[in-house]
């Protein structure tokens, strides 16, 4: 035991050497930089009991001050006696980006601590700065460059970076990067869910270069009501004064100059007339350009507006009814997270095959080239954070870290189109603590981004055959937004829940975020029987004439596009770890409920002309 616990110290030592750092504040439109992917085989150590984090009484390495030893000290690589079974160059290798529960079989259940090696060649240079960033580690990834640590991020499908400038050096360098995916009650998301947790380094890594003054963010949009009104804001990384930036789009011929303020920020709203706008109908992208003497950052964004009028969602100006459709990030062909454009795009294409122009993408941020496509494929976006079921309230850390989640998720995508909603959690129980943290939320989304809807995945509650909404949250975002089970957790058989009714205290759209019921693929029966393709039937069918009932319906996303894997699903005939509520099964073949929805879209496809 001491033997081994000398090696583990041997390794880790050094790495975890103390320091000071902070995370950089998020970076708008990362791939248009320069940069340089890291993206590859990366070599991996399981680490379930944290040996390379902790010494033997459990205190993290990271107090160490002396700062030679670990993964990356030279005397140590050449003492090969000393490294055995913790030993990078001889470890095993693994796709990054990827979840590990798909790419190793002893790793499909595993919760915890892995670490990720790469090496790579870098030619920084004076003047320059320089940022690891990565799209999504789940969850929780401390990140080491040649020895030093550069940050902590908490937050499973966020993206982050660090300043990596005086750490980088000149030929080889290494990354490491401790991924834990263990679930805890006071994050978010907490213990609880109804996903599979897939951990890893699951989206794109690079290394970023930008000037030593560079833009760190920018908003391009049109203001909410107008639709020839622009509202136009950027951000320099630090209070660069004087900085010229030049704005255009050249096939509006639209060019505007501007020079930062004290604080290196620009605002500025002006009127441009005969634009095209966006719509699921005609998605319209300009290429939207913006330039320093130092940066030149390419774009694609879309002009539309969405607002709500008493019962009406309107967009650009009409009403809109939102056929939609909740998706997870989970390919069912291949088991794992979507692995990039063309399952992404299949994901999508089924949704608009289906005569969907909206997608729920629950319950969590997805992947930022989701967002893209569903611009250029012309999908609407309900865009959502992982404050799910039964989060720590009141505690201060668990709220900083949703509201940090949220902020991220809305400056990476405040650009798009597409998205329409800003969705602050699912499915929270009602309390006063609940109530104030969900509050704080909304007021902070709307602070980020007041062009676009906010909104929550509610609760409703029944009394006898009434369906009440009455929600105090519902007070403070824009949609009377709920999900709803009838006919599958409570309310008896599909030809039973059309005499329930709804009793809603807020006059707003109502968009059904959630209904539906579990289908074996391929398994049938009559329409009473449980888990058949025929109930699944009967159960939309019911559904939708339940669901007319409401005056104010302006939108639904069912559950479930695909069915997905789920830890919480076990019945060993019907499920075994799948959730099957998809209307398309993990084998890609379209169940009867499927065409249920897809006649009933057409036809509100042809109503909202």
């Amino acid at each position: 035991m001491l033997k081994l616990t000398y090696r583990l110290l041997l390794i880790c030592l050094s790495l975890f050497s103390s320091v000071s750092y902070a995370q950089v504040t998020s970076i708008q439109n990362i791939q248009a930089r320069k940069v340089q992917s890291l993206n590859g085989k990366w070599n991996y150590i399981i680490d379930p009991y944290e040996n390379g984090y902790y010494d033997y009484r459990h205190e993290p390495f990271d107090k160490s001050k002396s700062g030679t030893g670990g993964f990356f000290d030279d005397r140590v690589q050449k003492d090969k006696s000393e490294l055995i079974e913790y030993d990078f160059d001889r470890s095993p290798q693994m796709n990054v980006p990827g979840d590990w529960n798909s790419q190793l079989e002893k790793l499909e259940l595993y919760e915890g601590n892995i670490w990720f090696r790469r090496k790579f060649d870098a030619r920084p240079e004076k003047g320059k700065k320089y940022f690891i960033y990565f799209a999504a580690v789940n969850y929780e990834a401390h990140v080491y460059v040649n020895g030093k640590k550069v940050g902590i991020h908490k937050g499973g499908f966020t993206p982050f970076q660090f300043d990596v400038t005086s750490t980088l050096k000149v030929g080889e360098n290494s990354i490491v990067v401790k991924v834990d995916n263990t679930r805890k009650a006071d994050e978010i998301p907490t213990v609880n869910t109804d996903w599979w947790n897939y951990g890893g380094i699951t989206r794109d890594v690079f290394l970023a270069e930008f000037p030593e003054h560079f833009i760190s963010d920018y908003k391009l949009q049109l203001v909410k009501g107008n639709n020839n009104l622009l509202s136009f804001t950027l951000k320099l990384n630090d209070a660069t004064p004087n900085q010229e930036i030049t704005l255009s789009i050249p096939e509006l011929k639209l060019e505007k100059k501007y020079k930062t303020d004290a604080e290196g920020k620009i605002a500025d709203d002006f009127t441009w007339n005969n634009l095209s706008l966006w719509s699921p109908e005609t998605p319209k992208l300009y290429a939207v350009n913006i330039k320093t003497d130092k940066e030149n950052i390419d774009d694609k964004i879309g002009f539309r507006t969405i607002q709500v009028d008493g019962d009406s969602i309107l967009l650009n100006g009409k009403s809109v009814f939102l056929r939609g459709i909740s998706i997870h990030d989970e390919n069912p062909l291949v088991a794992g997270r979507l692995r990039g454009e063309g399952d992404m795009r299949m994901m999508l294409q089924w949704a608009k095959d289906m005569n969907c122009n909206y997608v729920r993408l629950a319950h969590y941020p997805h992947n930022e080239e989701m967002i893209r496509l569903a611009d250029e494929m012309g999908l609407l976006v309900w865009a959502e954070v992982p404050v799910y079921w039964t989060i720590s309230w009141t505690n201060p850390a668990t709220y900083a870290n949703a509201k940090q989640q949220l902020t991220d998720l809305i400056v990476r995508d405040k650009n798009r189109a597409s998205v329409i909603v800003w969705s602050v959690g699912n499915e929270t129980p009602l309390s006063d603590a609940r109530l104030s943290f969900m509050t704080n939320l909304v007021e902070t989304a709307r602070t980020l981004d007041d062009t676009r809807l906010v909104a929550a995945a509610l609760e409703v509650h029944r009394d006898g055959n009434a369906m009440l909404l009455n929600d105090p949250l519902g007070e403070k975002i824009d949609l009377v937004s709920f999900n709803e089970y009838a006919g599958w957790y409570w309310g008896g058989n599909p030809s039973e829940i059309t005499k329930y009714t709804f009793n809603i205290k807020y006059n707003k759209p109502v968009v059904v975020t959630e209904f539906g019921g579990d289908a074996l693929g391929g398994f049938h029966a009559d329409e009473n029987t449980r888990w058949s393709e025929e109930y699944q039937e009967a159960l939309y069918r019911n559904q939708i004439t339940l669901l007319s009932k409401i005056g104010a319906l302006r939108g639904m996303t069912p559950w479930i596009l695909t069915d997905f894997r789920s830890p919480r699903r076990q019945h060993p005939i019907y499920q075994n770890f799948w959730n099957r509520k998809g209307l398309i099964s993990e084998t890609g073949k379209k169940k009867k409920a499927y065409y249920i929805l897809k006649d009933f879209y057409g036809q509100m496809q042809t109503k909202y002309k």
